[in-house]
């Protein structure tokens, strides 16, 4: 199983319930790979790197405190693995741009990023890049949310053309594991996202939690403290279903429709129980950050791991090219 990360700042809750507790699950059953992808990080962030290199330190404790175990899975550096790029150099070769071109995925970053120029080649090329570094390490199992989806399709559409044009099958075709995780909403109503800028992250303290949760919109027909309210359409509700005890969850709709439960109540409930979900990690991510040059090693030994993969996979794609 291979997935990454981008190290484009702190991780989120939408990280934690969308992939990271499934990824963490998959270490007990499969061989896992997870790399920093500070080359796709360039894709939407290439004007600033000045933050980068701490971006990948703080990435990586944000995984290992969240669970991700470095005896029990190799964790890495996409740009500490040169066969990447040489290999994302050769699948360039024999991508049509059409399949670019129709990625939703990149269709949907122009618009909701309007206002940055990321009409680049190295976006639009993002899947083959993606390709690559599934392929590099032969992976077989890409944990994917629905959105990314358009772009495996894309990876297995590549490697298949490499086996057509050469004869014979150089990289595996991966398989698509579909997250299971649930959708996070930010604030404003979209998906959490660290690019909308309306995330909670896994290192927030109480107090950071709490004024972010009570920028939530609730039921804009619920304006006094006992109007009877609608949780189906409140964000904050959705929020109590994914980080509230369930039997905790029936009293919280019911007090909501009864107009027993004023929203600042809702809300400041609602931010102790993500602070309580989320305190673990942060205390484990904060001893961390005390000790940069062990999330360095980290790093390290993984890139140590991956590189003889990687080696041996750009051999063989040599020789089926005849290069």
């Amino acid at each position: 199983m291979l997935t990454g990360y981008r190290p484009t700042g702190r991780l989120h809750l939408g990280h934690l319930l969308g992939n990271i507790r499934s990824n963490v699950a998959l270490q007990d059953v499969t061989e896992c790979f997870f790399f920093v992808a500070d080359w796709h990080a360039l894709t939407t962030g290439y004007e600033d790197t000045a933050s980068l290199a701490s971006n990948v330190r703080e990435l990586v404790a944000d995984l290992v405190a969240a669970g991700l175990d470095p005896e029990r899975s190799v964790i890495y550096r996409q740009s500490q693995i040169p066969a990447v790029a040489e290999l994302f150099l050769y699948l360039s070769m024999i991508t049509p741009l059409g399949w670019l071109e129709r990625n939703p995925t990149h269709k949907e970053q122009l618009r909701e990023l309007s206002t940055r120029q990321i009409n680049t080649s190295g976006n639009l090329a993002y899947p083959v890049l993606q390709t690559a570094d599934i392929s590099i390490v032969d992976g077989e199992v890409v944990p994917v949310g629905e959105d990314q989806l358009p772009h495996l399709e894309i990876a297995r559409e590549i490697v298949r053309r490499l086996a057509h044009l050469y004869g014979t099958s150089l990289l595996v075709e991966p398989v698509a594991l579909l997250s299971a995780g649930a959708r996070v909403l930010g604030w404003d109503g979209r998906k959490m996202s660290k690019s909308y800028d309306n995330a909670i992250y896994l290192d927030d303290d109480p107090g950071e939690v709490l004024d972010k949760v009570k920028r939530y919109v609730t039921d804009p027909e619920k304006v006094r403290l006992h109007d009877p309210g609608r949780p189906e359409i409140c964000s904050v509700f959705a929020m109590h279903e994914l980080f509230t005890p369930a039997d905790d969850v029936e009293v919280v709709a019911k007090e909501c429709r009864a107009g027993d439960r004023g929203c600042v109540a809702c809300k400041a409930e609602l931010a102790g129980n993500i602070s309580l979900e989320i305190e673990p990690i942060r205390e484990a991510k904060t001893s961390l950050m005390q000790r940069p040059e062990a999330v360095d090693e980290i790093v390290a030994a993984g890139a140590g791991v991956a590189r003889p993969v990687a080696a041996h996979t750009l051999e063989r794609v040599r020789e089926g090219i005849k290069l």
